[in-house]
């Protein structure tokens, strides 16, 4: 180990359990790797650094890193005990400031939203909040350079999280994912997440984006790394079983891929035993359902915060305006949460139908575009969003992990096994097993 700061979740636990390490040495080598890295910390950006990271927490993550090793020494302490972490910038923390990387936004929350209480409870040391898309309305978080190529997007909306995974500022992070804001990120910075089934990570105390689609889960530089990151944020202790995926099935939903994208898809598929069986007869065009859902739990949100919409950024405005024009009646919601609900009910049938255990599909049909513009306006990353968001709209887990640099690009690449409500420890087996066979990825 040549510094603490570059390892993973469970190498550091080990470490930390054995005694071989304190978690003060692990927030010091994490600090100091911000510092180093980083770059000039702003609310915009710069073109010369990551920026990654909105606030550190330097005094209170030392604080909390004490607090942890006597924990450690007392003996039977939990798993992520001392382990570091940044928190998506939506992720409320009691008495820390709230921003969602606005200027609309400056709030002190009175209590920690359930998600940091479940990790906090576990013993995690937060270093600080991490970069967002303003307010996670959109796939771009373009203040965030991309540790890859800093004139890269990072993806968004967790593109904080992504950027100080792959830049080695952290070892864990969290995320949210209403649209692929979890998996986007993930995937054009070569890092690691799960999208857990709807539901199964609360939600409360996290700046909405569009609640009934909102997902919250962990981020990692890898699926091994997720798992017990995800359990803590379930509060669910993993199944000792799992069920091996025999029978994978390509997405009927892959459309054109970038060469990169594509070839490094077929090298993780040679990995599966990829079955051919008859496409769902379901709806794979979501339209504007998805968008006019989101757009209806945005509104109720942002109504508090009318009277600063001229601090949002244009292309936040835009969302909003367009929100506004497209508002439904409570009689259309409710139609579209059945027509959800049907959806959803196909799809697991068609599972069963076939005795199908996962889908295999490219996480992004991309690999990182330049920055700069994702903020001029809305919807400007339909490229970003167009295979994930279909699995917010069902609701299915999804895990997410690098499938390979490109040979013309040299950027990373992703690859996500989808699977039916419930099934995300077997998808979480299977993705281990994957990330052994491709192998990692490393700026």
């Amino acid at each position: 180990m040549s510094d603490a700061a570059d390892l993973g979740v469970l190498d550091a636990a080990e470490l930390l359990s054995s005694r071989r390490l304190s978690a003060r040495e692990l927030v010091d080598a994490c600090l100091a790797r911000i510092a180093e890295r980083d770059g000039r910390r702003s609310f915009d950006g710069d073109a010369s650094s990551v920026n990654a990271w909105v606030r550190v927490y330097e005094e209170e993550a030392r604080e909390a890193a004490a607090r942890a090793d006597a924990r450690l020494a007392a003996g039977g302490a939990p798993l992520l005990c001392g382990i570091p972490i940044g928190l998506k910038d939506l992720y409320a923390v009691e008495g820390l400031p709230l921003t969602a990387s606005s200027r609309a936004l400056d709030e002190e929350p009175l209590r920690s939203c359930d998600a940091w209480a479940r990790l906090e409870a576990e013993g995690m040391v937060l270093l600080g909040h991490v970069h967002t898309h303003e307010f996670a309305a959109g796939g771009t978080t373009d203040q965030v350079g991309n540790p890859w190529d800093l004139a890269r997007s990072a993806g968004g909306s967790s593109g904080g999280s992504a950027a100080a995974l792959a830049s080695r500022t952290t070892p864990a992070a969290t995320g949210t994912d209403t649209a692929g804001s979890l998996r986007i990120p993930s995937a054009l910075c070569g890092t690691a997440t799960v999208k857990p089934t709807l539901g199964s990570v609360p939600i409360r105390g996290i700046v909405p984006l569009g609640p009934t689609l909102d997902h919250a889960g962990p981020m990692a530089r890898s699926v091994t790394d997720c798992e017990p990151l995800l359990a803590a944020m379930a509060s669910v202790r993993p199944p000792d079983e799992r069920r091996p995926l025999r029978r994978v099935a390509l997405s009927p939903r892959i459309a054109d891929l970038d060469p990169d994208v594509a070839e490094n898809f077929e090298r993780a598929c040679a990995h599966l035993q990829v079955v051919s069986v008859p496409a769902p007869p379901v709806r794979l065009d979501l339209g504007l359902d998805l968008l006019d859902l989101l757009c209806a739990g945005m509104l109720v949100y942002h109504r508090g915060l009318a009277e600063r919409r001229a601090l949002y950024r244009p292309s936040t405005r835009g969302f909003l305006q367009h929100a506004e024009e497209r508002a439904m009646t409570a009689e259309e919601y409710v139609a579209l949460q059945e027509e959800r609900a049907e959806l959803q009910a196909e799809w697991v049938d068609w599972f069963d139908a076939h005795a199908i255990d996962a889908l295999v599909e490219p996480t992004v049909p991309i690999v990182a575009r330049e920055r700069g513009h994702g903020y001029d306006k809305p919807f400007t990353d339909v490229a970003e969003i167009s295979l994930t968001h279909y699995w917010d709209w069902t609701g299915f887990p999804v895990v997410t992990l690098p499938a390979g640099l490109g040979t013309r690009s040299g950027l990373p690449t992703s690859v996500s096994l989808i699977g039916p409500p419930g099934t995300e420890w077997d998808l979480l087996a299977a993705g281990i097993a994957l990330e052994g066979a491709l192998g990692p990825v490393s700026p």
